[in-house]
């Protein structure tokens, strides 16, 4: 099915030409006829299936067709769990909804504090935040969410799964109530919670599935090898270089000490590379990202903050340089390549630490996935071997003041007497 047989409004149309979009996605086709009528949907889609294109498109036609003006109360809620999500979800907004006149703005942590908040206060159609923040400037009372048209919950598992759910309900207590307002869910699967949630705030929610027996995306050629931890790198290093697109990779490591060591192993070959981990600051991260992007880094080693909310163009492929802990991690890790129809290449590494919990990751996918043992050509044991950093010091924050010591006084030496005598009171 094609966008022009969806009669959608000439701004919004001419934003999709602008993306290059002709053909709607499986999750497309399900959710957005039934969103333009009005209805509220609850959609299990995985990732990199056009979700965020469907109900961007949604609530760029329900807001054209109300009519509003923009002021300073929001008339659509887009909710993510992340800060990268939230960006993401922003620039697709900015390329499809630039003729539409329709203002977004993106509300989350780590950035500019008043400049957000003043970004509200001078007019705003669609906020699209994570729920720390915008609970902040709601509390300060910079915005009413009682003109609130239309509600999007993306990522809704994930939600759950970073405890956000009491800010999430904390927000929808307080719009609307859901028959005078649309609300559309998006998530990788409809679980009992997320199902809950959605009996609870939405208004007979019309169910799409897609795919569901297919966890993971299309166009994913999925590999794993089986290779003890101390020759990993070796493997990782042989690989690379036999894989000849290897333009754009991601790495997944489970910790951030793993993901430094593997960036200084990377830097000593030649490979340019950095790390996103939870702790990095937010305007750092998207510097990182953003040079990602340009090609400026061809390597970007992760922790799982990096597995959801990232797209990134082109990624020829992911690898699982430790295979993760929590199985659903693996198909949105994968994810990051063979976005919007594309192909690309997931690698994955089971080492002696992590093998026990790929029997659990495959119940999950529903297949085993194809596995090798390599051969010798896999390895390249000629690496450089990182530098050791030169440890510092501890600097004392809070030093105990010196006490001062006084040196010991020196005795005066006695004076003689003139003429041999002794001094009064001494025996011969």
């Amino acid at each position: 099915m094609k966008f022009t047989e969806l009669n959608l409004p000439e701004s919004v149309m001419q934003g999709i030409v602008d993306a290059g979009f002709e053909t709607l996605t499986p999750v497309q086709q399900e959710s957005i006829p039934l969103a333009l009528q009005g209805k509220d949907v609850a959609a299990q889609a995985q990732t990199g299936t056009g979700k965020t294109a469907a109900f961007l498109i949604s609530l760029f036609c329900r807001l054209l067709a109300s009519q509003r003006p923009t002021g300073p109360d929001p008339r659509a809620l887009v909710m993510a769990p992340t800060r990268e999500l939230v960006v993401q979800i922003c620039q697709d907004a900015e390329v499809l909804g630039q003729h539409t006149g329709i203002r977004v703005q993106p509300i989350f942590g780590g950035v500019d504090y008043e400049k957000q908040r003043q970004a509200l206060k001078d007019g705003v159609d669609i906020i699209v935040a994570t729920p720390g923040r915008l609970i902040d400037y709601f509390k300060q009372r910079v915005f009413s969410l009682k003109k609130v048209e239309a509600l999007v919950i993306d990522e809704a598992d994930r939600m759950f799964d970073m405890g956000f759910i009491k800010d999430l309900r904390f927000l929808l207590r307080r719009l609307p109530p859901f028959d005078q307002r649309q609300t559309l869910l998006f998530s990788a699967t409809l679980s009992t919670q997320v199902m809950e949630l959605a009996y609870e705030f939405m208004d007979l929610a019309q169910r799409v599935e897609i795919a569901p027996d297919q966890v993971s995306a299309e166009g994913i050629e999925q590999i794993l090898y089986h290779v003890s931890r101390r020759e990993k790198f070796a493997l990782l290093l042989g690989l690379l270089q036999r894989e000849e697109a290897a333009e754009r990779v991601m790495l997944f490591v489970n910790t951030k000490v793993e993901a430094e060591r593997l960036q200084a192993l990377l830097h000593a070959n030649a490979l340019s590379c950095a790390v996103l981990s939870g702790d990095i600051p937010q305007k750092k991260r998207m510097r990182i990202l953003d040079q990602f992007k340009a090609g400026e880094i061809t390597h970007l080693v992760a922790t799982d903050v990096a597995s959801r909310g990232i797209h990134v163009d082109q990624v020829t492929h992911v690898i699982n340089y430790d295979l993760p802990q929590d199985r659903e991690d693996y198909v949105h890790r994968i994810g990051r390549t063979a976005r919007a129809g594309a192909v690309g290449r997931a690698i994955s590494f089971a080492d002696e630490e992590t093998v026990y919990v790929l029997s659990d990751i495959e119940d999950y996918l529903g297949f085993k996935i194809p596995s090798e043992m390599p051969q010798e050509e896999d390895f390249c044991f000629d690496y450089k071997r990182a530098r050791p950093k030169k440890k510092r010091p501890p600097v004392d924050k809070n030093p105990s003041p010196r006490k001062r010591t006084r040196p010991p006084r020196r005795k005066k030496p006695r004076k003689a007497t003139s003429g041999g005598q002794r001094p009064p009171g001494t025996s011969e």
